[in-house]
């Protein structure tokens, strides 16, 4: 299966309760990120992660549905063609 280089990017708006379960996702999918920024928006009490990832779509997929379904995240991702 091909592997295709994108990014996801992750709003959190409610770390205290997410925090834990967004870094185990991420942690358990680790392979497949080669890059990690994470950036606090204190005047809407946000939390963006921006991702980027090396993998298969599949690979991909299962990690932003694992995020999608978290109450309070909010999952986008834009991947290359080639």
């Amino acid at each position: 299966m091909s592997k295709r280089i994108g990014t996801i990017t992750v709003i959190i708006t409610n770390r205290a309760a997410q925090a834990a379960q967004v870094n185990s996702i991420l942690s358990d999918h680790g392979e497949a990120i080669i890059g990690r920024m994470g950036i606090p928006y204190a005047p809407k009490g946000l939390h963006i992660i921006a991702l980027i990832v090396h993998a298969s779509t599949d690979e991909i997929g299962a990690l932003t549905g694992k995020l999608g379904t978290l109450e309070g995240v909010l999952v986008k991702s834009a991947l290359t063609k080639a």
